[in-house]
């Protein structure tokens, strides 16, 4: 039924264009004699009808070779324009030629000008009805566009993203919206018109324009836009209650990829309203290169995408370390897709098992591990200490035996920020791996450090991932208290600082990442609720739950006894260690080893004993 109607539709556009050819020698003739047509000689006119027939032959396989029998006119631009100019001078051309053979001893069989007036009116008619055809389709469009109820939409940017996805909206009747201005910070544009989209002025005019205009949904069109900026436009934007989406990034306009199926959703990245972080690898991953690296806990969050980073870099083998098998093959397969020439190894092992790290480490000779393997869930731990002791400081002890046995180069443990002042039994243990990690340092060739970071967006358990799934579910969303503040880091950002982290090491440090300003987790609750089209507190309820067992109002990244010292770069820090005695530290250690084996109600008591300077909660 398709294919027919498009023939159909070609069969018309034939018959138009021999109608075109006929009109045009007559006009042209007529033009020569100022439109007189009794003025006309009758040779020219007999020579006129002759060659018009022919005339008609040329120009349809003139118009076919030039494609515009197979061009979508109802999107016709300027390629379509210049394929019509192409055509029509490659046709008069033609017919030129094909006249003056035809009578080579005839000086004008032709007057002059007859081949400029023809090639100008076939031209003209040509694009007349190309384009006037295309008028018709767009008005049908809009009418029977009109039947259903459209989005009412602000652009946001009148640049040249702002230009394109105006245009392609505009000229779509599949997209069921419909835009009622556009702002723009420039000035000059203000009262300007695109694509007949008029452009009201500058983004502080956006809330009142929501009102006049009725807006539904915003767009921001402005690719190039810096994490500050589209901070204050989400801000502004925000208060309206529409929907709000974006366009990704300048890149697509480089590359012409400009349209409404690029749009996306504006996300919790944009709320951070922070420059991500940038890190060359490439210039320091050279330790890496050539070398057998293992990865515990390569599964998880941080460690797969520790995986693809280090997998990036060519070493001479991965090998990953992980106790769930599922996490584990996830990882697998997505390396072997995306590095077929990767020595990778995936391992299912506990870290709590001796005899099987002693074994791995014996077989692969790891010249760098990253020790990335823990249970990490606040409130979880919180019901389980014993089993946090086991897996955080055990595992960690075991593979870092592991690691000075085998003489591995060097050794990175991934800390938190809850492994400060820690009020909660995750991050006490945290902080005693630390301690062993500094340890170890002094007693061993390898390079010991610890890597100490505060959330990160979109790991496992990460609240913004609960939040987004509380939203979907229609509410409520559950915050734990008012005032509770966090900070926030992409998980490819935070692995990038580790890996830069490893290569500043020199035994001994805890790196400190700078996570940026803190968020305040109502804050954050209020705008994916708004930037999801929603209300707070009237479509979508915020419940306070209370603070979870072992959960602080803010996380501190650095104790009071530490100092900061500048690495090359400007986000990584070095915390001066903070001296205890070692000899007594390992003897409290070892009874914690023996101690936790017979399932004790008061672990915490001792973990306290290690680390004084956390605080155990009263239930």
């Amino acid at each position: 039924m398709k294919n027919m109607e498009l023939w159909i539709r070609r069969f018309f556009l034939v018959c138009y264009d021999i109608c075109v050819v006929v009109i045009s020698c007559l006009l042209a003739l007529m033009a020569r004699f100022d439109f007189h047509f009794e003025w006309v000689p009758a040779n020219y006119l007999n020579m006129c009808v002759r060659i018009m027939w022919i005339a008609s032959f040329v120009t349809i396989l003139c118009f076919t070779l030039f494609r515009l029998y197979s061009s979508l006119w109802t999107y016709a631009g300027s390629t379509e324009l210049m394929y019509i100019c192409s055509a029509c001078f490659v046709d008069d051309v033609i017919l030129t030629i094909y006249v003056h053979v035809l009578h080579p001893s005839v000086t004008y069989p032709m007057p002059r000008s007859f081949y400029v007036f023809y090639g100008l009116f076939l031209m003209l008619f040509t694009i007349f009805g190309r384009y006037f055809y295309r008028t018709l389709r767009m008005m049908r469009a809009k009418m029977t566009g009109q039947k259903t109820e459209r989005k009412n939409v602000l652009i946001v940017g009148a640049g040249s993203a702002g230009n394109l996805l105006i245009k392609e909206i505009v000229d779509s009747r599949y997209i069921n919206m419909n835009i009622v201005g556009a702002v723009d910070d420039d000035l000059m544009k203000k009262g300007s018109y695109i694509h007949g989209i008029k452009v009201y002025g500058d983004r502080h005019m956006i809330p009142e324009l929501v009102d006049i205009l009725h807006v539904n949904e915003i767009m921001i069109a402005i690719p190039s836009a810096s994490p500050k900026k589209m901070k204050e436009l989400v801000e502004i934007c925000k208060e309206t209650g529409c929907e709000l989406k974006r366009l990704p990034g300048m890149y697509q306009l480089v590359n012409g990829d400009v349209s409404v199926t690029k749009l996306k959703d504006v996300d919790v990245n944009d709320l951070l309203g922070r420059d991500p972080v940038e890190v060359d690898l490439d210039s320091i991953m050279g330790y890496v290169s050539g070398q057998v690296v293992m990865v515990t806990g390569g599964g998880g969050s941080i460690g797969s995408e520790l995986c693809r980073q280090i997998a990036s870099h060519h070493p001479k083998q991965l090998v990953i370390v992980d106790i769930y098998e599922n996490s584990a093959y996830d990882i697998q397969q997505e390396l072997r897709q995306r590095f077929p020439d990767l020595n990778l190894v995936t391992l299912i092992a506990s870290v709590r098992n001796t005899k099987r790290m002693d074994d791995i480490f014996a077989v692969y000779q790891p010249k760098i591990v990253y020790h990335a393997a823990a249970h990490k869930h606040v409130p979880l731990m919180e019901d389980s200490p014993n089993e946090a002791v086991k897996n955080n400081v055990l595992g960690t002890w075991k593979v870092v035996q592991a690691a000075d046995k085998y003489h591995a180069r060097r050794f990175v443990m991934i800390s938190t920020d809850k492994a400060v002042n820690p009020t909660n039994i995750m991050g006490a243990t945290k902080r005693i791996c630390e301690m062993i990690i500094q340890t170890y340092n002094n007693r061993s060739k390898t390079e010991y450090v610890a890597v100490r970071f505060g959330n990160v967006i979109g790991s496992n358990g990460s609240v913004i991932p609960l939040f987004q799934k509380q939203i979907l579910a229609g509410g409520p969303v559950t915050v734990t208290h008012p005032d509770i503040i966090r900070y926030f880091m992409t998980i490819p950002e935070a692995v990038s600082l580790v890996l830069q982290a490893g290569a500043y090491a020199k035994g001994g440090e805890i790196f400190i990442l700078d996570m940026g300003e803190p968020v305040r987790i109502l804050d954050l609750a209020k705008n994916l609720i708004l930037l999801s089209g929603h209300k707070p507190d009237e479509d979508i309820r915020i419940v306070f739950s209370g603070l979870r067992p072992g959960e602080k109002l803010y996380e501190e990244m650095l104790m009071e006894e530490e100092g900061m010292q500048e690495t090359a770069n400007k986000l990584i820090h070095i915390g001066k260690p903070i001296q205890f005695d070692e000899e007594e530290f390992l003897c409290r250690l070892t009874h914690l080893r023996d101690y936790v084996v017979s399932e004790p109600e008061d672990i915490r008591t001792v973990v306290q004993q290690i680390v004084p300077t956390y605080s155990i909660q009263e239930e």
